[in-house]
Protein backbone atom coordinates (compact mmCIF):
# COMPACT_ATOMS: atom_id res chain seq x y z
CA UNK A 1 0.00 0.00 0.00
CA UNK A 2 1.55 3.30 -1.33
CA UNK A 3 1.74 5.56 1.60
CA UNK A 4 1.43 9.51 0.67
CA UNK A 5 1.88 12.14 2.76
CA UNK A 6 0.75 15.84 1.35
CA UNK A 7 1.60 19.27 3.12
CA UNK A 8 1.36 17.49 6.68
CA UNK A 9 1.65 19.70 9.59
CA UNK A 10 0.44 19.58 12.75
CA UNK A 11 0.55 22.31 15.68
CA UNK A 12 0.04 22.14 19.59
CA UNK A 13 -2.23 25.29 20.63
CA UNK A 14 -0.49 27.41 23.37
CA UNK A 15 -2.06 27.01 27.20
CA UNK A 16 -1.33 30.76 27.00
CA UNK A 17 -4.34 32.22 25.10
CA UNK A 18 -3.07 35.57 25.16
CA UNK A 19 0.40 34.29 24.00
CA UNK A 20 -0.38 32.74 20.24
CA UNK A 21 3.20 32.91 19.56
CA UNK A 22 4.08 30.31 22.10
CA UNK A 23 2.20 27.62 20.11
CA UNK A 24 4.56 24.59 19.07
CA UNK A 25 4.89 23.34 15.06
CA UNK A 26 5.71 19.55 15.52
CA UNK A 27 5.44 18.94 12.04
CA UNK A 28 6.08 21.44 9.37
CA UNK A 29 4.72 21.22 5.31
CA UNK A 30 5.70 17.42 5.10
CA UNK A 31 5.78 15.93 2.44
CA UNK A 32 6.65 12.10 1.71
CA UNK A 33 5.69 9.11 -0.77
CA UNK A 34 6.32 5.81 0.78
CA UNK A 35 6.45 3.25 -2.14
CA UNK A 36 4.16 0.34 -1.73
CA UNK A 37 5.98 -2.62 0.15
CA UNK A 38 8.61 -0.83 1.41
CA UNK A 39 10.54 -0.37 5.03
CA UNK A 40 11.06 3.52 5.46
CA UNK A 41 12.56 4.50 8.73
CA UNK A 42 11.99 8.00 10.06
CA UNK A 43 15.15 9.06 12.02
CA UNK A 44 16.05 12.27 14.20
CA UNK A 45 16.70 12.87 17.42
CA UNK A 46 14.41 13.65 20.17
CA UNK A 47 11.39 16.21 18.77
CA UNK A 48 11.74 15.99 15.96
CA UNK A 49 8.44 15.11 15.30
CA UNK A 50 9.05 11.63 13.76
CA UNK A 51 6.50 10.18 16.42
CA UNK A 52 3.68 12.84 16.12
CA UNK A 53 4.49 11.91 12.12
CA UNK A 54 3.37 8.07 12.81
CA UNK A 55 0.26 9.30 15.21
CA UNK A 56 -1.16 11.18 12.62
CA UNK A 57 -0.67 8.39 9.88
CA UNK A 58 -2.31 6.05 11.91
CA UNK A 59 -5.44 8.06 12.97
CA UNK A 60 -4.57 8.99 16.63
CA UNK A 61 -3.21 12.35 15.76
CA UNK A 62 -5.49 14.87 14.03
CA UNK A 63 -3.65 16.68 11.39
CA UNK A 64 -4.11 20.52 11.44
CA UNK A 65 -3.63 21.08 7.85
CA UNK A 66 -2.70 18.59 5.03
CA UNK A 67 -3.67 15.05 3.53
CA UNK A 68 -2.71 11.41 4.07
CA UNK A 69 -3.34 8.58 1.77
CA UNK A 70 -3.42 5.01 1.49
CA UNK A 71 -3.14 4.39 -2.11
CA UNK A 72 -6.40 6.60 -4.12
CA UNK A 73 -7.92 6.81 -0.52
CA UNK A 74 -8.31 9.77 1.31
CA UNK A 75 -8.08 8.62 5.09
CA UNK A 76 -7.38 12.47 6.81
CA UNK A 77 -10.61 12.12 8.59
CA UNK A 78 -10.59 8.69 8.67
CA UNK A 79 -11.09 6.44 12.15
CA UNK A 80 -8.03 4.32 12.90
CA UNK A 81 -9.83 1.50 13.51
CA UNK A 82 -10.68 2.65 9.59
CA UNK A 83 -7.73 2.43 8.09
CA UNK A 84 -6.35 -0.86 7.97
CA UNK A 85 -3.02 -0.19 10.28
CA UNK A 86 -1.39 -2.28 12.78
CA UNK A 87 0.47 -0.22 15.55
CA UNK A 88 3.09 -1.23 17.66
CA UNK A 89 4.22 0.46 19.99
CA UNK A 90 7.31 1.46 22.59
CA UNK A 91 6.02 -0.33 25.42
CA UNK A 92 4.70 -3.32 23.73
CA UNK A 93 0.93 -2.58 25.54
CA UNK A 94 -0.09 -6.36 26.09
CA UNK A 95 -2.51 -7.11 28.16
CA UNK A 96 -0.66 -8.73 31.41
CA UNK A 97 -3.93 -11.09 32.50
CA UNK A 98 -4.25 -12.73 28.61
CA UNK A 99 -1.85 -15.71 27.44
CA UNK A 100 0.10 -14.87 24.60
CA UNK A 101 -2.63 -16.46 22.51
CA UNK A 102 -5.54 -14.38 23.78
CA UNK A 103 -3.42 -10.88 22.86
CA UNK A 104 -2.78 -11.93 19.60
CA UNK A 105 -6.78 -13.28 19.09
CA UNK A 106 -8.13 -9.81 20.76
CA UNK A 107 -8.02 -7.48 17.69
CA UNK A 108 -10.04 -10.06 15.62
CA UNK A 109 -12.65 -10.13 18.51
CA UNK A 110 -13.50 -6.89 18.05
CA UNK A 111 -14.46 -7.12 14.49
CA UNK A 112 -17.81 -6.16 13.80
CA UNK A 113 -20.15 -7.04 10.86
CA UNK A 114 -18.79 -8.06 7.66
CA UNK A 115 -15.56 -8.56 9.30
CA UNK A 116 -16.33 -10.42 11.84
CA UNK A 117 -14.14 -14.11 11.79
CA UNK A 118 -15.13 -17.25 12.39
CA UNK A 119 -13.48 -18.64 15.60
CA UNK A 120 -12.22 -21.45 13.53
CA UNK A 121 -10.18 -18.65 11.27
CA UNK A 122 -9.12 -16.55 14.10
CA UNK A 123 -7.34 -19.43 15.29
CA UNK A 124 -5.97 -20.13 12.14
CA UNK A 125 -4.72 -16.31 11.13
CA UNK A 126 -3.14 -16.14 15.16
CA UNK A 127 -1.41 -19.40 14.78
CA UNK A 128 0.06 -18.51 11.64
CA UNK A 129 1.86 -15.18 12.67
CA UNK A 130 2.85 -17.06 16.10
CA UNK A 131 4.52 -18.79 13.03
CA UNK A 132 5.82 -16.03 11.57
CA UNK A 133 7.60 -13.98 14.42
CA UNK A 134 8.32 -17.68 16.20
CA UNK A 135 6.48 -17.26 19.40
CA UNK A 136 3.92 -20.51 18.21
CA UNK A 137 5.63 -22.41 21.18
CA UNK A 138 4.86 -20.06 23.96
CA UNK A 139 0.87 -19.13 23.24
CA UNK A 140 0.00 -20.62 26.31
CA UNK A 141 2.19 -18.50 28.26
CA UNK A 142 1.37 -14.57 29.63
CA UNK A 143 3.90 -11.28 29.10
CA UNK A 144 5.06 -12.01 32.58
CA UNK A 145 7.08 -14.90 31.48
CA UNK A 146 8.62 -14.06 28.28
CA UNK A 147 11.78 -12.27 27.54
CA UNK A 148 11.86 -8.56 26.66
CA UNK A 149 12.51 -10.20 22.49
CA UNK A 150 9.39 -12.50 22.83
CA UNK A 151 7.28 -9.85 24.30
CA UNK A 152 8.19 -7.58 21.23
CA UNK A 153 7.29 -10.81 19.12
CA UNK A 154 3.72 -10.39 20.42
CA UNK A 155 3.18 -7.20 20.23
CA UNK A 156 4.13 -7.21 16.68
CA UNK A 157 2.12 -10.63 15.73
CA UNK A 158 -0.93 -8.93 17.44
CA UNK A 159 -0.58 -6.11 14.81
CA UNK A 160 0.13 -8.28 12.05
CA UNK A 161 -2.93 -10.56 12.84
CA UNK A 162 -5.27 -8.43 10.93
CA UNK A 163 -3.63 -8.10 7.87
CA UNK A 164 -3.13 -4.31 8.17
CA UNK A 165 -2.83 -2.08 4.77
CA UNK A 166 0.33 -0.42 6.47
CA UNK A 167 2.73 -1.37 10.07
CA UNK A 168 3.69 1.29 11.91
CA UNK A 169 6.64 0.27 14.38
CA UNK A 170 6.90 3.52 17.14
CA UNK A 171 11.08 3.18 18.62
CA UNK A 172 9.83 -1.03 19.05
CA UNK A 173 13.64 -1.57 20.17
CA UNK A 174 14.48 0.69 22.59
CA UNK A 175 13.17 -1.01 25.61
CA UNK A 176 16.15 -4.37 24.91
CA UNK A 177 19.21 -4.27 25.52
CA UNK A 178 22.11 -4.52 22.32
CA UNK A 179 22.61 -7.74 21.41
CA UNK A 180 18.66 -8.83 21.84
CA UNK A 181 18.12 -5.38 20.15
CA UNK A 182 20.21 -6.85 16.99
CA UNK A 183 18.41 -9.99 16.75
CA UNK A 184 14.76 -8.09 17.17
CA UNK A 185 15.67 -6.40 14.47
CA UNK A 186 16.66 -8.77 12.34
CA UNK A 187 13.68 -10.22 12.53
CA UNK A 188 11.66 -7.23 12.03
CA UNK A 189 13.16 -6.84 8.77
CA UNK A 190 12.54 -10.21 7.76
CA UNK A 191 8.88 -10.58 8.76
CA UNK A 192 8.22 -6.98 6.58
CA UNK A 193 10.05 -9.29 3.52
CA UNK A 194 8.25 -11.84 4.14
CA UNK A 195 4.55 -10.10 4.12
CA UNK A 196 5.52 -7.47 2.02
CA UNK A 197 3.65 -4.76 3.96
CA UNK A 198 4.20 -1.37 3.73
CA UNK A 199 6.26 -0.58 6.98
CA UNK A 200 7.31 2.99 8.91
CA UNK A 201 9.69 2.64 11.67
CA UNK A 202 10.28 5.23 13.80
CA UNK A 203 13.80 5.46 15.74
CA UNK A 204 16.28 7.94 16.78
CA UNK A 205 19.10 5.29 16.44
CA UNK A 206 21.07 5.93 13.12
CA UNK A 207 22.54 2.19 12.98
CA UNK A 208 19.51 0.48 13.89
CA UNK A 209 17.63 2.99 10.49
CA UNK A 210 20.29 2.50 8.26
CA UNK A 211 20.83 -1.67 8.43
CA UNK A 212 17.09 -2.31 8.27
CA UNK A 213 15.36 0.70 6.40
CA UNK A 214 15.01 0.54 2.76
CA UNK A 215 14.83 4.18 2.88
CA UNK A 216 15.52 6.82 5.86
CA UNK A 217 14.12 10.45 6.00
CA UNK A 218 15.73 12.46 8.09
CA UNK A 219 13.90 14.62 10.40
CA UNK A 220 15.08 17.79 12.26
CA UNK A 221 11.90 20.23 14.04
CA UNK A 222 9.00 18.89 11.88
CA UNK A 223 11.33 19.30 8.79
CA UNK A 224 12.93 16.60 6.04
CA UNK A 225 16.61 17.74 5.99
CA UNK A 226 17.26 14.31 3.46
CA UNK A 227 15.63 11.25 2.25
CA UNK A 228 16.88 8.40 0.15
CA UNK A 229 18.77 4.95 0.70
CA UNK A 230 20.91 5.11 4.05
CA UNK A 231 24.37 4.18 2.30
CA UNK A 232 23.82 7.40 -0.35
CA UNK A 233 22.75 9.57 2.80
CA UNK A 234 25.72 8.67 4.80
CA UNK A 235 27.83 9.44 1.60
CA UNK A 236 26.12 12.36 0.09
CA UNK A 237 24.89 14.51 3.12
CA UNK A 238 22.94 17.62 1.79
CA UNK A 239 23.63 19.93 4.73
CA UNK A 240 25.99 19.48 8.21
CA UNK A 241 22.95 18.21 10.33
CA UNK A 242 22.64 15.17 8.26
CA UNK A 243 26.37 14.85 8.60
CA UNK A 244 26.86 15.26 12.22
CA UNK A 245 23.48 13.25 12.96
CA UNK A 246 24.88 10.06 10.64
CA UNK A 247 27.80 7.83 11.30
CA UNK A 248 29.65 6.16 14.50
CA UNK A 249 31.80 7.35 15.43
CA UNK A 250 30.77 10.74 14.41
CA UNK A 251 32.06 12.99 12.06
CA UNK A 252 34.76 15.40 12.73
CA UNK A 253 34.43 19.33 12.23
CA UNK A 254 36.61 21.71 11.88
CA UNK A 255 36.59 25.11 11.42
CA UNK A 256 38.34 25.84 7.98
CA UNK A 257 38.46 28.85 5.08
CA UNK A 258 38.61 28.46 1.08
CA UNK A 259 41.39 30.57 -0.39
CA UNK A 260 42.31 30.24 -4.23
CA UNK A 261 40.95 27.09 -4.55
CA UNK A 262 42.44 25.38 -1.58
CA UNK A 263 41.07 24.26 1.64
CA UNK A 264 42.68 25.20 4.98
CA UNK A 265 42.52 24.09 8.46
CA UNK A 266 44.08 27.02 10.10
CA UNK A 267 47.37 27.36 8.40
CA UNK A 268 47.73 24.42 6.96
CA UNK A 269 46.60 23.52 3.31
CA UNK A 270 44.97 19.63 3.21
CA UNK A 271 42.76 19.74 0.00
CA UNK A 272 42.71 21.14 -3.22
CA UNK A 273 39.05 22.17 -3.70
CA UNK A 274 38.95 23.92 -7.64
CA UNK A 275 36.14 25.19 -8.19
CA UNK A 276 34.91 26.75 -5.06
CA UNK A 277 34.65 30.23 -4.12
CA UNK A 278 36.79 31.96 -1.35
CA UNK A 279 34.37 31.57 1.85
CA UNK A 280 34.51 30.69 5.28
CA UNK A 281 33.30 26.85 5.97
CA UNK A 282 32.93 23.80 7.73
CA UNK A 283 34.57 21.08 7.17
CA UNK A 284 34.18 17.22 7.83
CA UNK A 285 35.52 14.33 8.00
CA UNK A 286 34.37 10.92 8.14
CA UNK A 287 37.21 9.04 10.67
CA UNK A 288 37.50 6.87 7.66
CA UNK A 289 38.50 9.47 5.67
CA UNK A 290 42.48 9.61 6.73
CA UNK A 291 45.68 8.42 5.32
CA UNK A 292 48.35 7.69 7.93
CA UNK A 293 51.49 9.79 6.03
CA UNK A 294 55.06 11.22 7.07
CA UNK A 295 54.14 13.87 4.43
CA UNK A 296 50.58 14.40 4.90
CA UNK A 297 49.38 18.11 5.11
CA UNK A 298 46.99 17.55 8.41
CA UNK A 299 48.85 17.89 11.50
CA UNK A 300 47.31 16.51 14.86
CA UNK A 301 48.57 15.74 18.40
CA UNK A 302 48.43 12.45 19.70
CA UNK A 303 46.17 11.51 22.33
CA UNK A 304 45.64 7.85 22.46
CA UNK A 305 45.20 4.84 20.19
CA UNK A 306 42.17 2.60 20.45
CA UNK A 307 42.67 -1.18 19.08
CA UNK A 308 39.35 -2.36 17.69
CA UNK A 309 40.34 -5.84 16.32
CA UNK A 310 41.06 -5.70 12.49
CA UNK A 311 41.03 -1.55 12.40
CA UNK A 312 42.57 0.95 14.98
CA UNK A 313 41.47 4.35 16.30
CA UNK A 314 44.00 6.68 16.78
CA UNK A 315 42.51 9.57 19.16
CA UNK A 316 43.93 13.12 18.27
CA UNK A 317 43.31 16.66 18.82
CA UNK A 318 43.85 19.69 16.58
CA UNK A 319 43.51 23.29 18.04
CA UNK A 320 40.86 24.25 14.72
CA UNK A 321 38.90 21.09 16.14
CA UNK A 322 34.72 21.69 16.53
CA UNK A 323 34.50 18.54 18.19
CA UNK A 324 36.24 17.67 21.46
CA UNK A 325 38.54 14.86 19.93
CA UNK A 326 39.57 13.50 16.59
CA UNK A 327 38.88 9.98 15.65
CA UNK A 328 41.16 8.44 13.08
CA UNK A 329 40.19 5.23 11.88
CA UNK A 330 43.40 3.32 10.68
CA UNK A 331 44.65 -0.24 9.50
CA UNK A 332 45.89 -2.18 12.16
CA UNK A 333 49.27 -2.87 10.57
CA UNK A 334 49.81 1.25 10.21
CA UNK A 335 49.36 1.28 14.11
CA UNK A 336 52.95 0.73 14.41
CA UNK A 337 54.32 3.52 12.59
CA UNK A 338 51.96 6.42 15.44
CA UNK A 339 55.62 6.60 17.21
CA UNK A 340 55.11 10.40 18.22
CA UNK A 341 53.41 12.76 19.86
CA UNK A 342 52.20 14.31 16.71
CA UNK A 343 50.87 12.92 13.70
CA UNK A 344 49.89 13.59 10.19
CA UNK A 345 47.48 12.56 7.69
CA UNK A 346 46.33 13.08 3.86
CA UNK A 347 42.88 13.40 3.13
CA UNK A 348 40.35 10.79 0.95
CA UNK A 349 38.40 13.77 -1.16
CA UNK A 350 34.86 11.60 -1.17
CA UNK A 351 34.92 11.31 2.47
CA UNK A 352 35.72 15.22 2.65
CA UNK A 353 32.54 17.68 3.14
CA UNK A 354 32.44 21.04 3.32
CA UNK A 355 29.45 23.14 4.53
CA UNK A 356 28.92 26.85 4.02
CA UNK A 357 29.32 28.72 7.52
CA UNK A 358 26.24 30.92 7.25
CA UNK A 359 23.75 28.31 5.85
CA UNK A 360 25.17 25.05 6.50
CA UNK A 361 24.68 23.73 3.28
CA UNK A 362 26.84 21.61 1.27
CA UNK A 363 29.68 23.08 -0.89
CA UNK A 364 30.45 20.66 -3.58
CA UNK A 365 33.56 20.04 -5.28
CA UNK A 366 36.02 18.06 -7.66
CA UNK A 367 34.29 14.49 -8.29
CA UNK A 368 32.02 14.52 -5.64
CA UNK A 369 29.57 17.40 -8.29
CA UNK A 370 29.55 13.82 -10.36
CA UNK A 371 28.65 11.44 -7.59
CA UNK A 372 25.92 13.46 -7.00
CA UNK A 373 24.41 13.42 -9.80
CA UNK A 374 24.57 9.68 -10.23
CA UNK A 375 22.87 9.07 -7.33
CA UNK A 376 19.78 11.58 -8.32
CA UNK A 377 19.44 9.26 -11.28
CA UNK A 378 19.47 5.79 -9.52
CA UNK A 379 16.60 7.65 -7.17
CA UNK A 380 14.70 8.63 -10.26
CA UNK A 381 15.16 5.49 -11.94
CA UNK A 382 14.09 3.83 -8.87
CA UNK A 383 11.21 5.99 -8.33
CA UNK A 384 12.01 7.68 -5.28
CA UNK A 385 12.18 11.73 -5.38
CA UNK A 386 15.33 13.23 -4.21
CA UNK A 387 14.24 15.64 -0.79
CA UNK A 388 15.73 17.83 0.63
CA UNK A 389 15.11 21.62 2.79
CA UNK A 390 15.70 24.35 0.55
CA UNK A 391 14.53 26.83 2.69
CA UNK A 392 16.84 28.36 5.57
CA UNK A 393 17.54 25.12 7.88
CA UNK A 394 16.00 25.00 11.24
CA UNK A 395 18.33 25.60 14.34
CA UNK A 396 17.77 23.78 17.31
CA UNK A 397 15.27 24.95 20.18
CA UNK A 398 18.00 25.44 22.80
CA UNK A 399 20.27 27.85 20.65
CA UNK A 400 17.53 30.83 21.26
CA UNK A 401 17.16 31.86 24.89
CA UNK A 402 13.85 31.62 26.00
CA UNK A 403 12.56 34.65 27.85
CA UNK A 404 10.47 32.74 31.09
CA UNK A 405 6.80 33.85 31.30
CA UNK A 406 4.41 33.58 34.40
CA UNK A 407 1.50 31.37 33.90
CA UNK A 408 -1.48 33.48 33.65
CA UNK A 409 -3.33 33.84 36.90
CA UNK A 410 -7.00 31.70 37.71
CA UNK A 411 -9.80 33.84 39.09
CA UNK A 412 -8.64 33.18 42.82
CA UNK A 413 -5.63 33.89 42.07
CA UNK A 414 -6.19 37.44 40.68
CA UNK A 415 -9.11 38.16 44.09
CA UNK A 416 -5.44 36.52 46.81
CA UNK A 417 -3.00 39.01 45.00
CA UNK A 418 -5.49 41.89 45.51
CA UNK A 419 -6.12 41.15 49.07
CA UNK A 420 -2.22 40.93 49.56
CA UNK A 421 -1.60 44.17 47.98
CA UNK A 422 -4.27 45.78 50.16
CA UNK A 423 -2.46 43.87 53.31
CA UNK A 424 0.79 44.91 52.33
CA UNK A 425 -0.37 48.98 51.91
CA UNK A 426 -2.13 48.89 55.40
CA UNK A 427 0.58 47.29 57.21
CA UNK A 428 3.51 49.78 55.36
CA UNK A 429 0.85 52.87 56.44
CA UNK A 430 1.48 51.50 60.38
CA UNK A 431 4.86 51.35 60.09
CA UNK A 432 4.56 54.28 59.04
CA UNK A 433 2.74 56.04 61.63
CA UNK A 434 5.07 54.19 63.91
CA UNK A 435 8.11 55.45 63.11
CA UNK A 436 6.96 59.25 63.18
CA UNK A 437 5.51 58.69 66.64
CA UNK A 438 9.39 57.42 67.38
CA UNK A 439 10.74 60.62 66.24
CA UNK A 440 8.41 62.92 67.68
CA UNK A 441 9.61 63.78 70.83
CA UNK A 442 13.06 64.41 69.72
CA UNK A 443 11.50 67.04 67.12
CA UNK A 444 9.60 68.12 69.67
CA UNK A 445 11.65 69.34 72.41
CA UNK A 446 14.06 70.48 70.17
CA UNK A 447 11.02 72.97 68.77
CA UNK A 448 10.10 73.69 72.53
CA UNK A 449 13.00 75.98 73.42
CA UNK A 450 12.01 79.04 70.70
CA UNK A 451 8.05 77.98 69.98
CA UNK A 452 8.33 79.34 74.24
CA UNK A 453 9.26 82.34 73.92
CA UNK A 454 6.98 83.42 71.30
CA UNK A 455 4.04 81.98 72.99
CA UNK A 456 1.70 84.52 75.13
CA UNK A 457 2.33 84.68 78.87
CA UNK A 458 -0.95 83.58 79.45
CA UNK A 459 -1.13 80.66 77.75
CA UNK A 460 2.67 79.33 79.18
CA UNK A 461 1.45 80.19 82.75
CA UNK A 462 -2.43 78.48 82.54
CA UNK A 463 -1.04 75.44 82.22
CA UNK A 464 1.21 74.22 84.69
CA UNK A 465 -0.94 76.32 87.66
CA UNK A 466 -4.20 74.71 87.33
CA UNK A 467 -3.75 71.10 88.12
CA UNK A 468 -0.42 70.86 90.35
CA UNK A 469 -1.32 73.97 92.51
CA UNK A 470 -4.08 71.79 93.81
CA UNK A 471 -2.26 68.62 93.90
CA UNK A 472 0.94 70.39 95.63
CA UNK A 473 -1.68 72.03 98.10
CA UNK A 474 -3.44 69.07 99.29
CA UNK A 475 -0.75 66.54 99.21
CA UNK A 476 0.84 68.06 102.12
CA UNK A 477 -2.22 68.75 104.15
CA UNK A 478 -3.23 65.32 104.12
CA UNK A 479 -0.13 63.28 104.28
CA UNK A 480 2.20 65.20 106.71
CA UNK A 481 0.16 63.71 109.90
CA UNK A 482 0.05 60.42 108.85
CA UNK A 483 3.82 60.00 108.26
CA UNK A 484 4.60 63.22 110.50
CA UNK A 485 7.10 64.72 108.27
CA UNK A 486 8.55 67.64 109.79
CA UNK A 487 7.02 71.02 109.09
CA UNK A 488 10.55 72.17 107.11
CA UNK A 489 9.98 70.85 104.28
CA UNK A 490 6.46 72.39 103.79
CA UNK A 491 7.90 75.97 104.56
CA UNK A 492 10.62 74.92 101.38
CA UNK A 493 8.03 74.34 99.35
CA UNK A 494 6.02 76.96 100.29
CA UNK A 495 8.23 79.91 98.53
CA UNK A 496 6.99 78.13 94.94
CA UNK A 497 3.47 79.17 95.58
CA UNK A 498 3.52 82.91 96.04
CA UNK A 499 6.58 82.79 93.29
CA UNK A 500 3.45 81.29 91.22
CA UNK A 501 1.11 83.66 92.44
CA UNK A 502 3.21 86.60 91.34
CA UNK A 503 3.71 85.58 88.00
CA UNK A 504 0.09 85.00 87.67
CA UNK A 505 -0.73 88.49 89.16
CA UNK A 506 2.04 90.07 86.93
CA UNK A 507 0.15 90.55 83.52
CA UNK A 508 -2.29 92.02 85.11
CA UNK A 509 -0.61 94.73 86.99
CA UNK A 510 1.04 95.56 83.64
CA UNK A 511 -2.16 95.78 82.03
Amino acid sequence: MKVVLQNLTKIFPSRNKKDKNSEVVAVNDFNLEIPDGKLIGLLGPSGCGKSTTLYMISGLQVPTRGKIFFGEDDVTKLAPENRGIGLVFQNYALYPHMTVQQNILFPLQNLKGDQRLSKEEMLRRANEVAKLVQIDEYMQRKPAELSGGQQQRVAIARALVKMPRVLLLDEPLSNLDARLRLQTREEIRRIQRDTGITTIFVTHDQEEAMSISDYIVVMKLGVIMQTGKPQWVYDDPANLFVAKFLGAPPINLFAGKVEGGKLFIGEEDVLDVDGVEDQEVYVGIRPEGFILSEEGRLTCSVSGVDVMGRDVSVVSKNEHSINAVIRSIIASEDAGRIEDDTVKFNLKPHKVYIFNKETEKRVYFGEQVAAHEVMLQKMKEEGQDYVTHTGPLPREADDKPKEKKEPPKTGWQKVAAFFKMIFRKIKGLFKKKEKVAEETPTETLEEAAPAEAETPVEETVATPIETPVEEVAATPAEEVPLEEEPVGEQTEEAPTMPETEEAENTPESED
